[in-house]
Formats: C-alpha cells, structure tokens, sequence
C-alpha cells in the first residue's frame, strides 16, 4: 500500500473546460484538475466549478463509507478495520478492529450495524463513539460466508428496516436467494430483514443479481436502486454492467440470463433450469459498457452538489481486470476500462442516460492511481468517495463557493 500523507497533496485547477451536451437533463462542464502526491502530477477532470481533493490515504483498503447523524464519518475496510472519522475527515481512528471483512456499516437508534462475509452484526453505540467495547460485537443474522465476492452491504431503508446485499460466489454459480436452494447457496441479491419477538431472519427481497454492492433510495420517489457486476466469462464487450431498478420480488436473471443491451437471452454456461422464467427478468434502467465494475452508489439529494445534479444517481466505476481483446486478465493493462465516478441522470423520476463525473484515474499505460469503490454525500452536500486500491484514501469533491 502506497501511503501518501496529505501534507503533501497539492491541488491545481487547469484552465481546460469541455462540456457534454444531451437532451433530458442539464449538461455538465468539466475542468481538469491535477493533484500531486508525493511529487508525482496526477490528472483529473471534473466538474467545472468543483474541486477534488484527497483527504487522507492512511486507510489499508477502504469500501464502502457511510455518515452518522452527527457528521462523523465511517468507513469499511479489507483490511478488518472499522474506521471512524470525525470532520474535517482528515484524521482516521480505528474504531474496531474486527477482521471479517467489515465491508460497510449502517446506524439506528442506540446502534451501529456492521456487515461482514458470514452476517449483519450489531453493537450500542452513541454519536462521538471513539471505540467500540471488547466484546460488544454481536451476530444480529448470520449470512452465506465464503469466497468470491465475499463483500456484504448494508443500509437501513427508509421504512426502518435493514436491507444488505450479497453477490454469487462466481460467475455462473448456481446460488439463488429462494427454494429449494440450501442456506449457504442462497446468494445473488438483495435480503431484508424481519425481526419478530426478538428474532431476526432474512426474507428475499430481490433475486438474480450477481453482485449488487452497491444501492440506495431515490431522494424523491423512494424506490431503490442498485449497480450489478456482470460476468466475465463473455468477453471484454458483455454484457454490459447493470444500474437497476430494485422492486420488491423483482427478478434480475442473473446467472441465467444476460442482458446484451437490446434484450435478455439466455446464458447456456448454467445448465441447471432457471428458478424463474424469462418473462419475469428485469432488464436494468441504464448500463455501464462491460467490465467497468460498478460499486457504491448513492443520490444526491436537494441542497446536495448543485441543482445540476440533485435526484441524480451517483455510481463508482473501480474499473476490472478485463483487458482486450477478450477480456482475460493477461492482455495489455492499457486497455483496461478506466475507474471513474458517474452520473446516472433522473429526470421526472425516470433514469435518462449516463454521464461521466470524475476521470482520469488510469494513466495511458494502464496503470491506475485510484479505484472509487464507496460513495456518500456528506452533511456539507460535497461528494465523497474511497479508493482501496494504489491510492488507499478517501478523497472529496466539493463545490467552490
């Protein structure tokens, strides 16, 4: 891990400014900014009119991040810790350290929810909280563990309830979150979780999606939404990565069917009879070209960014081992899909088209100095977003005044 300390983080605005200009929703300008770390000039471009930022790297492999009520900020990890980081979110302090693979995190009354590979676990916790108590941590519902895409993201829905994702173990594993399926092969989507008489138990609440790390609630409409990594065993080109719209029951195929970007087909690398039948598949709300490896995902809710931007899906592409021409992990780096952090533009409640926010983290030889894997609007309405790879840091886009 490459430990840059911001110190000597130094951020420049360049007088490049382009704009992308299509119907159903205001365009964006861009800007290009290059950050230096540790004396060597790295090139973004974003938003005309914001600044990025890297606050801090002193963080081993951070996820997915969530704020507190207070505006203390906290952090998931690869690396088996807990991170808590109290404003100006500069100075990170290890609240647990758990192993496990805590990959996000998520607060209610008096508690704090932890979601780690075998299940959701529980601890009190009250706001300005710097440790968790030896021993504090318990299993709130126990999850399928394992290996391949061993991540687990939890939120609280705005009913109240909590709601976690997890993806199949490969890519056409047969795992589907229903019967006759046995407990540890329920895998591929999204569980919430009913809790009666002081027993907690996981009900499905969408199936078929290979690997929904990340998804949140419109701001307005209330419906949820998700990103879904697609397989790898079709090529470099499919099928295109999912941004979808998440009902309970929906059905979203996967490992059985794949939408190519005009209609959904059967994947024959699963031999087993899909569960549910092709009528019932979801096609997803809008696509991400092939392997981009879509991760967190978050709105920006009114008063957030600008009104440019408000309603709008936010969605970190981390970009995939996938190299031309078909899609092996051996090809040249360059052709890899470069990270970058998007725009799902809404427009009357409806998903219209993508755009790109944040570029430029992929050098011309391949090499990457970040890879966006959580996002989150911040109490100050700016953009935040980790990167668990080169670049272990959390970084900010915020709106000049």
């Amino acid at each position: 891990m490459k430990l840059f300390p911001i110190k000597k983080v130094v951020l420049f605005l360049c007088c490049c400014v382009s704009s992308f200009a299509q119907a159903g929703t205001e365009a964006l300008s861009y800007q290009s900014q290059v950050i230096t770390l540790n004396s060597e000039r790295r090139e973004a471009r974003a938003p005309e009119g914001y600044r990025l930022e890297l606050l801090t790297a002193a963080l081993d492999g951070p996820r997915l991040l969530t704020f507190a009520g207070n505006g203390d900020l906290f952090i998931g990890s690869k690396s088996g810790n807990v991170y808590r980081l109290p404003p100006p979110y500069t100075t990170p302090e290890v609240l647990a350290a758990l192993g496990g693979y805590p990959h996000s995190v998520a607060f209610r009354s008096n508690e704090i929810l932890i979601a780690r590979t075998d299940g959701v676990y529980r601890a009190p916790y009250k706001p300005g909280q710097k440790k968790l108590a030896p021993g504090a941590v318990k299993l709130l519902a126990a999850l399928p563990g394992g290996g391949g895409h061993s991540s687990r993201s939890v939120a609280v829905g705005p009913d109240g309830r909590v709601y976690v994702s997890l993806g199949i173990s490969g890519n056409c594993s047969d795992e589907y979150l229903g019967e006759p399926y046995r407990f540890n092969d329920r895998r591929g989507g999204i569980l919430v979780l009913r809790e009666d008489g002081g027993k907690a138990r996981w009900e499905t609440y969408a199936s078929g999606l290979r690997n929904a790390v990340g998804f949140a609630w419109h701001p307005s409409s209330g419906a949820l939404y998700a990103s879904n990594n697609g397989p790898d065993h079709l090529g470099y080109e499919q099928p295109p990565e999912y941004f979808s719209r998440i009902d309970a029951g929906s059905f979203h195929g996967m490992p059985w069917f794949q939408y190519d970007g005009q209609r959904i087909r059967r994947d024959d690398c699963i031999k087993r009879d899909p569960p549910r039948p092709l009528e019932d598949v979801v096609a997803p709300v809008a696509t991400f070209p092939a392997r981009n490896a879509p991760m967190g995902v978050t709105f920006v809710p009114e008063g957030a960014m600008d009104k440019t931007l408000e309603g709008d899906a936010i969605v970190a592409l981390r970009g995939s081992w996938g190299t031309q021409p078909g899609g092996g992990f051996f090809g040249d780096p360059a052709t890899r899909r470069d990270p970058k952090i998007v725009a799902v533009r809404f427009k009357d409640g409806q998903a219209q088209r993508v755009d790109d926010l944040v570029t430029g983290f992929q050098l011309e030889n391949g090499e990457r100095w970040a890879r966006p894997v959580g996002v989150a609007i911040g109490p100050d309405g700016a953009l935040y977003f980790t990167s668990d790879s080169d670049t272990h840091g959390l970084f900010r886009l915020k709106k000049l005044p």
